[in-house]
């Protein structure tokens, strides 16, 4: 587990092979809880590749030295991520 923010990350590896590949995060709050976006692909056993890029809104909270996540937001893929920047431009 992580005991800084900074030290957070998806990326994930079983048995020397990468399955979730964290390519980039913007940390967009600090503190006691904290919520950052991601950037990640995933390993696809049937391609024997990585598949498209996708995103996830995850949120942690430190509790007895270390942040746990708390709750995830997978965005599905690239249509649904440009529909939440498209409502979001529009409402600020």
């Amino acid at each position: 587990m992580a005991q800084t923010i900074d030290e957070i990350t998806i990326k994930y590896e079983e048995d020397d092979q990468i399955i979730v590949d964290e390519l980039d995060k913007e940390i967009l709050t600090r503190g006691a809880w904290t919520t950052i976006i991601f950037k990640y692909r995933q390993w696809d056993k049937k391609l024997d590749d990585f598949g498209p890029d996708r995103f996830t809104i995850r949120r942690y909270r430190k509790m007895k030295g270390e942040y746990k996540q708390q709750s995830k937001f997978n965005i599905s893929n690239k249509e649904q991520a440009e529909k939440i920047v498209s409502t979001l431009n529009r409402w600020i």
